[in-house]
């Protein structure tokens, strides 16, 4: 097994997670600023489940005698509008999901088969969050601001008069 090339595909998914964790808590600020607490709750919520990955790939380099590159694969993007959040999420997941897909195989021909199950587990978590974004976005586009314009309204909240 050559560890090297493991640590560097694991170090390169921390990378990758550590964007994901602060885009996803931004969108989370903003969201909750704009009164759209259900969606800004299912950013955060999977902002914590993106640490947990961080936590697994930290330690699985660590078990390799790795050190962890604890730095952020790119900035965050300043968007604050809903929709372009959830399409930018869908991105980052579909493009995470592709990324540790290929990096499970080369695992799998490194005869690393803990790293690759790790990867292959963080696949499904990816693309359930892809799915639970792609719900998001798909209800904004079926029932239009209407949909967001609910949210604003907290439990027992009348809805206003038009």
């Amino acid at each position: 097994m050559d560890k090297a090339k493991t640590i560097a595909l694991l170090n390169i998914a921390v990378a990758d997670e550590l964007q994901a964790v602060h885009q996803y808590m931004y969108f989370h600020f903003h969201l909750a600023d704009q009164g759209f607490g259900p969606l800004a709750m299912l950013f955060k919520r999977i902002a914590i489940m993106e640490m947990g990955h961080i936590e697994g790939f930290a330690e699985r380099v660590l078990f390799l005698k790795g050190d962890v590159s604890m730095v952020p694969s790119g900035p965050v993007e300043p968007i604050t509008e809903p929709e372009a959040m959830l399409e930018r999420a869908m991105a980052m997941e579909a493009e995470s999901a592709d990324a540790y897909n290929r990096a499970a195989l080369a695992c799998g021909e490194n005869a690393d088969s803990a790293s690759k199950q790790l990867f292959e587990q963080v696949v499904n978590d990816e693309e359930s969050h892809y799915d639970q974004f792609e719900k998001q976005r798909d209800n904004i586009k079926r029932f239009g601001p209407t949909y967001l314009d609910l949210q604003s309204f907290g439990p027992g909240e009348a809805v206003p008069p038009a």
